[in-house]
C-alpha cells in the first residue's frame, strides 16, 4: 500500500488545500493499492505560483543548456538505478505486463532523459547570420510556465515527452498525472529533489478534469502540453486558441497496418504481435486496422487469430503474461461495447468477444474481427483494447487509400519482403510516425500525428523547439 498525504510543490512536500483524496485500484485484483490527495484550484493556483516564481527570478532559466543537461543527467542517473522499481509500479497502478513495463515503460523515459542531456552539451543558445544591414542573433529563450497534463496508459513515457525537453529548455513546469496513475509521478518527484532540480522548477497535483482545465486555462501559464483524447484536446485548443497560449497536442489514434502479398505472415506476425497489441491494447499508436489483400486475405486472418490466440492473459506481474487488465472498469465497459457493436454491424469474430476471461479484474477477451469493411464505427473509432479488425483491399493503391480513409494519422506500418517497397509505401501515408517490418519510437526523431491525431511535435530536438521562443536581434556597427 503506497499512501500520500502531501503535494510537491515549490520543491517541497506541502499539505494539500482540500481534503479529497484519490484511491489507486490495481486493475488485476480490482484491491485499492495506495491514495494520494486530490487537488483542488487552489492547489494549482499555488503550483502556478511556484512555478512562476522559479521562471520568472530563479536559477533554471539563466543556466545555460549545458549546466542544464548536467542536472538532467544526474537525474538519468538515478532513474537509470532504478527503473526497475518504476517499472513494478506502473504495473501495478495501470496493469500494464511487466514484460512491456520493463521494456518500455520504465526504459524509454529513461532514455528521453538520456538523450536530452546529450543533446543540451552541444545546443546553442545563440546563433549568428548575415543579415542584409548587420550581423543577425537569433536567441533562443525557454517559452515560460508550461502545463503537461498526461494521461494513464504510458503515464512515465508521456510525462517525459514533455518533462525532458522543457527542463532542457529552462521552463518551470506544472505536471497534472492522470487520476489512475499518480504513484509513478510521486516517485519520479522524489528523484527529481534528490537529482538538485531548483525548487519551484517540477510541481506535481493530482487532480481530476476540472481541475486540470483550471490549470490549462490559468493566466500564469504560457504553455500547455497534453496527451490524450481527440475529444479533450480539442477542447484545449480552444482554451489556448482563446489566450493564444502555446499548445502541442499528441492525441488519438486508429492506426493501419499493410501486410503486402509478399510478407511473411510468421515473420510478421511476430512483430505485429507488439504493434497491435501493446500495453493491452492501451496505445495510441496500436495497429488495430489489419489490412490484407483478398488473395492472402484468409490466410492472413488465421494468422492474425493465431497470433491473439497465443497470448497468455493474465496477471501483469507475471513475466509469461502478454496480455493484462485494462486500466478500470469504464474502460473494460467501453471496449465491450465496441466489441458488441462489431457484432451488431455484421462483422464476424473469429477470435474472443464478450466472454470474459476472468471473474475478478477489468479483463476484456482479446477479439479479432474479420469481414470488416473501414466504413464501420470499429474500423474508424479508437477503441484502445485488446480488439483487431483485419479488413480487406484490392490492390496496393487501394491499400494506402485504406489507410488513409481516417481522421486520424498518428502511426502506420506495412509488411513485406521487399523493404525499399516498404519504404515507398511509408511515404505515401498520411501519419507521422511508420515502420517498414517494425514499429518503434526514436528518443532522437519526431513524434506526433497529422489530422485528428494531434498538433505539434514530441522527442527529437523537434521536441526541445516546442519549449523555446525565438528571438531575432539585429545590429549595426
Amino acid at each position: 500500500m503506497r499512501r500520500h498525504d502531501k503535494l510537491f510543490i515549490g520543491g517541497e512536500w506541502v499539505a494539500p488545500a482540500g481534503t479529497g483524496t484519490i484511491e489507486v485500484i490495481s486493475p488485476h485484483t480490482e484491491e485499492v493499492v495506495g491514495s494520494v490527495p486530490e487537488g483542488t484550484t487552489e492547489d494549482m493556483d499555488r503550483a502556478v505560483a511556484a512555478a512562476r516564481q522559479a521562471f520568472d527570478h530563479g536559477p533554471w532559466p539563466r543556466m545555460t543548456f549545458a549546466e542544464r543537461a548536467e542536472v538532467i543527467g544526474r537525474l538519468a542517473a538515478i532513474y537509470n538505478e532504478r527503473q526497475g522499481e518504476m517499472a513494478q509500479l506502473i504495473t501495478e497502478e495501470m496493469g500494464s505486463p511487466i514484460s512491456f513495463s520493463n521494456l518500455a515503460q520504465a526504459p524509454q523515459p529513461l532514455g528521453m532523459l538520456q538523450y536530452y542531456a546529450e543533446l543540451g552539451t552541444t545546443f546553442e543558445q545563440e546563433e549568428q547570420r548575415p543579415g542584409l544591414f548587420g550581423p543577425i542573433t537569433v536567441r533562443r529563450e525557454p517559452v515560460g510556465v508550461v502545463a503537461a497534463v498526461v494521461p494513464w496508459n504510458v503515464p512515465q513515457f508521456v510525462t517525459m515527452t514533455k518533462v525532458a525537453p522543457a527542463l532542457l529548455a529552462g521552463c518551470a513546469i506544472v505536471l497534472k498525472p492522470a487520476p489512475e496513475t499518480p504513484l509513478d509521478a510521486y516517485l519520479l518527484a522524489e528523484w527529481a529533489a534528490e537529482a538538485g532540480i531548483p525548487a519551484g522548477v517540477l510541481n506535481i497535483v493530482v487532480a481530476g478534469r476540472e481541475v486540470g482545465e483550471h490549470l490549462v486555462s490559468h493566466p500564469g501559464v504560457d504553455k500547455v502540453a497534453f496527451t490524450g483524447s481527440t475529444a479533450a484536446g480539442r477542447r484545449i485548443a480552444a482554451v489556448c486558441g482563446e489566450q493564444l497560449k502555446r499548445v502541442s497536442l499528441e492525441l488519438g489514434g486508429k492506426s493501419a497496418a499493410i501486410i503486402l502479398d509478399d510478407a511473411d505472415l510468421p515473420a510478421s506476425m511476430g512483430f505485429l504481435t507488439m504493434a497491435s497489441l501493446m500495453n493491452n491494447g492501451q496505445a495510441c499508436v496500436a495497429q488495430t486496422r489489419i489490412l490484407a489483400s483478398r488473395n492472402r486475405y484468409d490466410e492472413v486472418v488465421d494468422a492474425v487469430a493465431g497470433m491473439v490466440n497465443g497470448q497468455a492473459v493474465g496477471d501483469p506481474a507475471d513475466p509469461a503474461t502478454g496480455i493484462g487488465p485494462l486500466v478500470a472498469k469504464r474502460q473494460q465497459d467501453r471496449v465491450e461495447g465496441y466489441i458488441k457493436i462489431g457484432m451488431d454491424e455484421g462483422a464476424k469474430v473469429v477470435v474472443g468477444g464478450l466472454d470474459r476471461p476472468y471473474d475478478r479484474g477489468w479483463y476484456v477477451s482479446p477479439t479479432v474481427f474479420a469481414g470488416v469493411s473501414n466504413d464501420m464505427r470499429i474500423a474508424r473509432e479508437e477503441i484502445f483494447g485488446p480488439v483487431l479488425a483485419v479488413i480487406p483491399y484490392e490492390d496496393e493503391a487501394d491499400a494506402v487509400r485504406i489507410a488513409n480513409d481516417s481522421d486520424y494519422g498518428l502511426a502506420g506500418t506495412v509488411w513485406t519482403t521487399d523493404t525499399e517497397h516498404g519504404m515507398d509505401v511509408a511515404r505515401q501515408v498520411r501519419t507521422g510516425t511508420y515502420g517498414v517490418n517494425c514499429f518503434m519510437l526514436e528518443t532522437n526523431a519526431p513524434f506526433g500525428g497529422y489530422k485528428a491525431s494531434g498538433v505539434g511535435r514530441e522527442l527529437g530536438p523537434e521536441g526541445l523547439n516546442s519549449y523555446l521562443e525565438y528571438k531575432t536581434i539585429a545590429r549595426l556597427g
